[in-house]
């Protein structure tokens, strides 16, 4: 213990540094508990699009059901959503039986998601500040992992009210705009991301992941000069390529909500 304590003293590193990040997850909202019916919605998804949706993190939110199901029943849905090829990594926020049923379950509960479904002065009032921003939620739409040998976030600079990213946003990069809109004066490649509170604007081309409103603000857009995306969301509402028209593709647009239901149309 002495040798340990001389070790820090002397100004050694540790042997790992914890930091708290951005965190990059899909949540997904139960509204009806029919375990079935849940794994094959997931299994859809990850077939349509393996490359966003096969083994991403998943945050499971029980906050859409009367009440909170039973250890057993939980962890039966946690492995067919494996099985179905996402990972549930913790449950959402939510009534002290969920805490305990996240404890059951050896899980974190996550305090950030819950919140975007509540109004602004309920999240207020009863979730405590999270830590670290996160993309929005269920149906929501996951953002890349990281690998540790992909390259780091794209440099930006700030841009009064908005962030202002100069330079293309390659793959593997992902840059995030907090409390703010997104400007990108460049390309955003395949496999890259940007995410803003606000709205993004994109005067190149887009290829990669553009996620609008990622604390759940509906009047968000994307506004896009080229649109060839993997993947756009506004509060967490999305479209995968697959999606897409084709005569959209390549095409200036815009993205918004619109009763909740996420319109794409070609700029004139």
């Amino acid at each position: 213990m002495a040798q340990a304590h001389d070790a820090a003293a002397a100004g050694f590193e540790p042997a790992g540094e914890l930091k708290i990040g951005q965190v990059g997850i899909a949540n997904l909202r139960i509204r009806t508990l029919d375990i079935d019916r849940l794994a094959a919605e997931m299994r859809e998804r990850v077939l349509r699009a393996p490359k966003l949706f096969e083994r991403g993190a998943v945050v499971v939110d029980f906050g859409g059901l009367p009440g909170i199901p039973d250890a057993a029943t939980a962890r039966a849905l946690m492995d067919a959503l494996r099985q179905a090829g996402a990972l549930p990594v913790a449950l959402a926020w939510g009534s002290s039986e969920n805490e305990k049923l996240a404890v059951e379950l050896g899980l974190p509960v996550l305090a950030r998601f819950r919140a975007q479904y509540e109004s602004a002065g309920q999240a207020g009032a009863q979730v405590p500040a999270a830590p670290a921003p996160a993309p929005a939620p269920a149906e929501r739409a996951p953002a890349r992992k990281r690998a540790a040998d992909e390259p780091a976030a794209a440099p930006a600079t700030s841009g009064g009210a908005g962030l202002m990213q100069t330079t293309a946003v390659r793959s593997g990069q992902q840059v995030y705009a907090a409390d703010r809109d997104l400007t990108v004066l460049a390309a955003v490649g395949a496999g890259a991301e940007v995410i803003a509170d606000g709205s993004i604007h994109i005067y190149g081309a887009l290829r990669g992941r553009a996620l609008a409103g990622a604390q759940g603000n509906p009047r968000a857009r994307i506004f896009c000069r080229e649109f060839h995306a993997e993947l756009v969301a506004v509060a967490g509402h999305y479209k995968v390529l697959e999606d897409i028209p084709a005569e959209l593709r390549g095409k200036a647009v815009q993205v918004w909500l619109d009763d909740d239901q996420l319109k794409i149309a070609a700029l004139v």
